[in-house]
């Protein structure tokens, strides 16, 4: 008998000890969701910059208003506020571009307050004269503005404001992209208007180290907050739940209310069919844009990835490259239109260096493609998401040609002699060379824009030269060599807006 009572005893207790647990348990979890967003860390928001570039063009036709720096090369460096506390990062001497700068600044914020104020400022350090630079669009009463206001959500671990995913807003009104700043959207691309581009991200502490705050993880989706979870596929829609949560978020403010209201548009936990949406109509699915999203793409912006092989050096120590200066014209020319282009020299794991050959032929560039591109690979996931542009010695049939409807060259040889007419630049003649060729795999050739490819209008004292001026393109000979830009149709009779008619999918066919 004593036994027995004993071991109810026991058991009584082992019940009251469960109960005890469980409401410990919820009184955590509803003290959390009214009070302190995460209990396993003390809140802290990060600002971190991946890279900074000046977005001006050297040409001298451009309307000056303004220079960032009329005398030398920039001298870059950011503010930040963080809920009123300003950061000020070091001063990046004399340089147009910053990649990789290893710059954040991290703050505490309070544990029971959801939305965090941020602000953005690039400045120009110049002896007590220091400028703002522009890096952001138009306000809402069409008055340029030159720095960037958001807000951050401790909750859900997005922001939003002046910059925003485009499924947020329709897309005219971020065309730059999240986490991607761009000083001409407000329409100053062929204006000197210290138009800079500045590429970020902002996050918070996260014990599990997957990227989805405690109270999202807690109260809607589910997950452990405590476990990594960005690889999961609950949906097995072949995306894991780090890139819907990131680029399927939609905040939207009831002004009614005066309250934020978030959903997910990609849903983690429902099934949406990657394979096939194209939002930004920029020829990469979500899933290819998932598969390019370690180097910057975005899926509610348009992105150009070309893989670029060059030849290795003559024996005579001949180079056949693109100048590093001829890869920033592209970068500049492209992302001034937010079509961000991607050159993988190397950063992205395809660039390969094809044996030295005195000529190549129609036939050898064919090989180079397979060997070299596809790596002897059909079904190579990089064949349609990549353009090919080569840049070999001497080709047997010209210093510059499109040999597949994916693929291009352009040939040292041809471009040096280009580079030693007076009044040329080499980084200008080589990238110019790249964008014509790069044009024509993306739809523009001379069956639908005359003044392309005109043989009877590349010089001065040939008829259609005086024709095509208008037509401020590479793809027009008369200007090849001499710019690194299409034309955007602007100059009436006999101009052409490349810009507007880039055909993104036109490889793909």
């Amino acid at each position: 008998m004593e036994y027995k009572n004993k071991k109810v005893l026991l058991s009584i207790l082992s019940v009251l000890s469960i109960l005890v647990i469980n409401f410990n348990v919820i009184g955590i979890s509803t003290q959390n969701t009214n009070s302190d967003f995460d209990p396993l860390t003390n809140i802290q928001v990060t600002f971190s910059l991946d890279k900074i570039r000046s977005l001006e063009k050297d040409d001298n036709h451009l309307n000056v208003k303004e220079y960032i720096d009329k005398h030398t090369d920039p001298d870059f460096y950011l503010k930040v506020w963080i809920n009123d506390e300003l950061h000020e990062s070091q001063v990046w001497r004399n340089t147009k571009y910053i990649y990789n700068p290893e710059w954040q600044v991290t703050t505490d914020v309070p544990d029971d307050e959801e939305l965090v104020d941020i602000k953005i400022q690039v400045w120009d350090w110049e002896l007590g004269i220091d400028k703002i630079c522009d890096i952001s669009g138009d306000t809402s009463l069409f008055k340029d503005a030159y720095d960037v206001e958001l807000t951050y959500s401790i909750k859900y671990g997005v922001w939003w404001g002046d910059d925003c995913t485009s499924i947020s807003e329709p897309i005219s009104l971020d065309p730059s992209g999240y986490g991607r700043l761009n000083g001409c959207d407000d329409g100053s691309i062929y204006e000197r208007d210290r138009d800079v581009e500045l590429w970020f991200s902002i996050s918070q502490t996260d014990p599990d180290g997957d990227g989805v705050p405690y109270w999202l993880e807690v109260n809607e989706f589910g997950t452990n907050p405590e476990v990594d979870d960005s690889d999961r596929d609950d949906d097995n829609d072949g995306i894991p739940l780090s890139w819907e949560y990131f680029w399927g978020h939609r905040e939207y403010y009831d002004w009614n209310s005066k309250t934020y209201y978030h959903e997910w548009v990609y849903d983690p936990f429902e099934w949406n069919d990657h394979y096939n949406l194209d939002p930004d109509n920029d020829g990469l699915t979500n899933y290819e844009e998932y598969l390019t999203w370690q180097w910057g793409s975005d899926p509610f912006r348009k992105d150009l990835f070309v893989e670029l092989d060059h030849m290795a050096d003559s024996p005579n120590g001949e180079e056949s490259n693109l100048p590093e200066g001829s890869k920033e014209l592209l970068r500049t020319a492209y992302n001034r239109q937010n079509i961000v282009y991607h050159l993988d020299d190397g950063c992205m794991g395809g660039s390969d260096i094809i044996p030295f050959d005195e000529t190549s032929s129609y036939h050898e560039l064919q090989g180079y493609y397979q060997d070299y591109f596809l790596h002897n690979d059909e079904n190579n996931w990089r064949k349609g998401v990549f353009h090919y542009g080569l840049v070999v010695y001497e080709a047997e049939h010209g210093p510059g040609f499109v040999f597949r409807r994916n693929a291009y060259q352009i040939s040292s040889v041809g471009m040096e002699k280009k580079v030693k007419l007076p009044w040329s630049d080499r980084e200008i003649v080589y990238a110019s060379a790249y964008m014509h060729e790069c044009g024509h795999s993306l739809g523009i050739f001379h069956g639908n824009t005359p003044g392309c490819d005109d043989q009877v209008g590349k010089y001065p004292w040939q008829l259609n030269w005086w024709k095509w001026i208008p037509y401020k393109s590479v793809m027009n000979y008369g200007y090849m060599y001499r710019i690194v830009d299409y034309s955007d149709g602007s100059r009436g009779k006999n101009d052409f807006d490349d810009w507007n008619r880039l055909d993104l999918k036109f490889f793909q066919s």
